[in-house]
């Protein structure tokens, strides 16, 4: 996670739009992501934030500890009874926001930083297991209508 990120982070993409534009820590591969509309809102929600104020930085984050007890916190007020990290809502981004919604897997790999789209592969392979369970679950309503119209 970029714990650093400040408004100078944030700059226009091609596009016209905002984009973050930093380097990953762990590969050190630039990543350039535009910003979703809720992305702006919760950067303005946040820039008279004390926290943001005083350091710079674009959202309150302290730590990586910090924010997995914030998303602890939000689980057990929402009901989730998954544990929910960083690392979690990274792979969120990459198989429910992105990959899910079109996104190609080469821009998801790029966004995310990786080196090789290999890395990125195995979200996408996450996602065949989705649809497997899903149309697993088809075919099984279309076994159950069967019956029905049979014994009709």
């Amino acid at each position: 996670m970029h714990y650093g990120l400040t408004y100078q982070n944030i700059n226009l993409g091609l596009d016209g739009s905002q984009w973050i534009y930093t380097k990953r820590q762990k590969t050190k591969n630039t990543s350039n992501i535009p910003l979703l509309s809720q992305t702006e809102k919760i950067i303005e929600k946040y820039r008279n934030h004390p926290v943001c104020l005083n350091t710079g930085k674009l959202l309150p984050i302290l730590s990586n500890q910090k924010m997995n007890a914030y998303l602890k916190e939000i689980a057990d007020l929402c009901g989730i009874n998954k544990e929910l990290t960083y690392h979690i809502a990274r792979h969120t981004f990459a198989t429910t926001i992105t990959l899910s919604n079109g996104v190609s897997i080469e821009s998801v790999s790029k966004m995310l930083g990786h080196k090789s789209i290999k890395t990125t592969q195995h979200y996408a392979k996450i996602l065949d297991e989705k649809v497997s369970e899903d149309m697993m679950e088809l075919k099984q309503k279309f076994i159950d209508k069967k019956k029905i119209a049979i014994s009709c």
